[in-house]
């Protein structure tokens, strides 16, 4: 649009909405005559200025709201106020938002268009801020936004009345950036920007960059001034010095919704963190936080990526929340959608009037599958806004890892879509060279800015190098989720026992390929709902059997090679399957069959963090040897974990039995001499009290077996498992 040549022009194209150098129009100007003072205040009856030094001038009513005046024989500006009079004839005193200087400088701008702004957030989006002048500190907010192609963009909110015209933002440069400070706006304030897009249309739009939101089905955006003290030195000095891809790694899967209904981040500081202190997790797994307009999408249709959704509270709640956690000696990883996000018309859908942070193309722009937007992984800025949005949560909220949702829908642009429905890349091929760059930008960037940290993907194919670095053509997660280990092993569980022989092979197989990739092992919360079922309810037989079952399956994930993780409820075999709109079955856990379901997770929580053997070569075939994978006429599966590379320090030896008989006696073949002590056999925590085996001491007999030089012999019940270790490495 052309710019206005004279004062008439500009004040029409200011009234009309259509201004974007506001600030060249209003505010104050150095002339050959003197110091003209604009300003927009179309209600008003009087408008006057008071100026620094004492002098007041009356301004004049040029047209359409603009008043106007000059301080004749003024060389230098001057700090300066409105008094501004209405019907009321009471005069006011303001401030005036077009007297001030942009608050993004020239670095900042060219770092947001080259999309290489690591922290974007901290010159996008509205921001509290001061400036001391002669006539006082001036507190306020200033707003940007990106919106390349907008003719046009307002701030409105309940500091104007959301006055659509009163408060127009001037274009910075070439940066597709609005800018605007706007004095007295503060904390809590709600706002919205009013795009005029390419198309003349005026949309009413959430900031993309809002680090706070009004309480849904609300719209606007909300101005957050964070006053936090964080608690957690000791916690985030350990961070920045410790390996989490070699250390103890068990996640506890929520969605803070239905964890306990009508639960606010404050409540969940206290009873959250409590509840999975005591279970002894190392870290919790939040389903998406960042706002999002309907809660069945369960926070998988995005639309603030950086504001913690306000249904459970401010984001300083927030902030506390994961405090809490941190001093509890809990990780938090936060579930992350960079993929897809929402079509709402008022959030980051056609931003501009055009396809902005979406693909214009809906072959790459449309998810067919969830109908949703697709980013546009190739326009800088966008992947700038993503790239810089992982840095977020990691650094303003200190969560210490990201689990990367849909990652297989990225990858592949060929995804859900049928022949005809995609477009090959510049090689001809199906793979999103676009989305591969921001996934490794993404994991590159948060490993380099914070150290310490995870990312996890879930990717389900075959894609080579997801947990390899980038810097060898990886894609630089931490760790994936075995996804081929998880369905095979919920196959095998929904067999009878008396079926399970013909189908030994879908516990064997993970181990074929349990080290090409760093694994963690989900049963997440897409495995019981949707009419999957509860993991109680896949078992086949009676009750008993069922809960026998959960407990030597449990004890197998804890001894399986990778990191795992349990959603909520699992840990105490809830029934029903998870329904977001209501909270768990706490009541089970007064009956003594899921109790001691919720004590065996307790009791493997405390023997996997204790001995290094069952976590410290997740990823590595030193540190597991097959006794046994073969025994598939018992539905039994024996083997070894190992703590260090030449197998001469901690073990564990580890039996499961997913038949329907006892064996009894067992022989189990070891690789030592001398004492091995029980620290596990699920059988201990049936519903019956049935005596535990746990901490009994067996002495190794010079009788080799299963490949060992050494063998033991122990009782392992029907549907159970046991672990054993050497007793020097289970002294204390």
């Amino acid at each position: 649009m052309p710019a206005p040549t004279t004062p008439a022009e500009a004040i029409r194209a200011l009234a009309d909405g259509r201004h974007q150098q506001p600030h060249d129009l209003l505010g104050h100007h150095l002339e050959a005559d003197g110091l003209i003072v604009r300003a927009y205040r179309p209600f008003a009856s009087v408008v006057a200025v008071r100026f620094q030094d004492g002098e007041r001038i009356e301004l004049t009513h040029e047209s359409d709201g603009v008043w106007g005046g000059l301080r004749v024989g003024a060389t230098e500006t001057q700090d300066y106020r409105l008094i501004v009079a209405y019907a009321d004839g009471i005069e006011h005193e303001m401030d005036d938002p077009y007297r001030f200087a942009p608050t993004l400088g020239p670095i900042d701008l060219h770092l947001i268009g080259e999309g290489r702004h690591e922290e974007l957030w901290t010159v996008l989006g509205a921001h509290v801020r001061e400036y001391p002048g002669p006539m006082g500190t001036v507190v306020g907010t200033s707003f940007a936004v990106w919106a390349p192609r907008a003719q046009a963009v307002h701030v409105a909110g309940d500091f104007n009345g959301w006055d659509t015209r009163s408060h127009s933002m001037r274009l910075l440069g070439e940066s597709g950036v609005w800018e605007l400070f706007i004095p007295g706006v503060g904390d809590g304030t709600l706002y919205k920007f009013l795009v005029r897009g390419a198309d003349g249309k005026v949309r009413e739009k959430a900031d993309p960059m809002a680090r706070a939101t009004e309480l849904p089905p609300g719209r606007a955006s909300s101005v957050v001034q964070s006053r936090y003290r964080w608690d957690d030195d000791e916690w985030m000095t350990t961070r920045a010095q410790s390996d989490p891809h070699t250390a103890p790694m068990s996640v506890y899967e929520l969605h803070l919704g239905s964890w306990r209904r009508d639960h606010s981040y404050v409540d969940l500081a206290e009873h959250l963190v409590n509840y999975v202190a005591d279970l002894g997790f190392t870290h919790v797994e939040l389903m998406p936080v960042m706002e999002h307009p309907y809660p069945p999408s369960w926070g998988y249709h995005v639309t603030s990526y950086y504001a913690p959704s306000a249904r459970f509270g401010r984001p300083d709640e927030f902030r506390y929340l994961v405090d809490r956690l941190h001093q509890a000696g809990i990780g938090v990883i936060l579930d992350w959608v960079p993929g897809h996000f929402a079509t709402d018309p008022w959030a980051l859908a056609r931003f501009d009037g055009l396809p902005l942070y979406e693909h214009a193309d809906p072959r790459k722009g449309w998810h067919p599958e969830w109908g949703s937007y697709i980013f546009d992984f190739g326009r800088m800025q966008v992947r700038n806004f993503l790239v810089a949005n992982a840095v977020y949560w990691m650094e303003e909220f200190h969560i210490d890892g990201l689990r990367v949702d849909g990652v297989a829908s990225m990858l592949y642009l060929d995804y859900a879509r049928k022949d005809g429905e995609w477009i090959p890349n510049i090689h001809g091929g199906r793979e999103n060279l676009e989305a591969v760059g921001l996934l490794q930008e993404a994991n590159a960037t948060a490993y380099k800015r914070v150290p310490g940290i995870v990312t996890i993907a879930e990717e389900s194919t075959s894609w080579p190098g997801v947990t390899k670095p980038t810097s060898t053509g990886g894609l630089g997660f931490g760790l994936k989720w075995n996804m081929g280990w998880m369905n095979d092993s919920l196959k095998y569980l929904k067999e009878d026992p008396i079926h399970r022989q013909y189908h030994h092979h879908l516990l064997t197989f993970s181990l074929m390929y349990a080290f090409s990739e760093n694994y963690l092992l989900p049963i997440s919360h897409d495995e019981v709902v949707h009419g999957k079922g509860s993991l109680l309810r896949k078992v086949p037989g009676s009750r008993y059997d069922q809960l026998a079952t959960v407990r030597a399956f449990l004890a197998y994930i804890w001894s399986h090679p990778g990191k795992q993780l349990l959603f909520m409820g699992t840990e105490f075999a809830q029934e029903a399957e998870w329904a977001d709109g209501r909270g768990l079955d706490w009541w089970l856990l007064d009956h003594a069959a899921h109790y001691r379901v919720h004590n065996l997770v307790k009791e493997l929580n405390r023997v996997y963090r204790g001995n290094e053997a069952l976590w410290a070569l997740d990823s590595d075939p030193a540190g597991f040897e097959w006794l046994n994978a073969d025994d598939n006429s018992w539905n039994t599966y024996s083997y070894l974990r190992f703590g260090t590379p030449d197998r001469q320090g901690a073990v564990v030896a580890v039996v499961v039995n997913f038949g329907g008989l006892a064996r009894d006696p067992m022989r189990i073949g070891v690789p030592r001499a001398g004492d091995w002590k029980v620290i596990l056999d699920t059988s201990g925590y049936d519903e019956f009290g049935t005596p535990s085996q746990a901490e009994v001491v067996v002495t190794a007999q010079d009788q080799g077996a299963d490949g060992q030089p050494y063998s033991v012999e122990v009782r392992v019940a029907a549907l159970t498992a046991v672990y054993l270790a050497p007793v020097e490495d289970t002294a204390g």
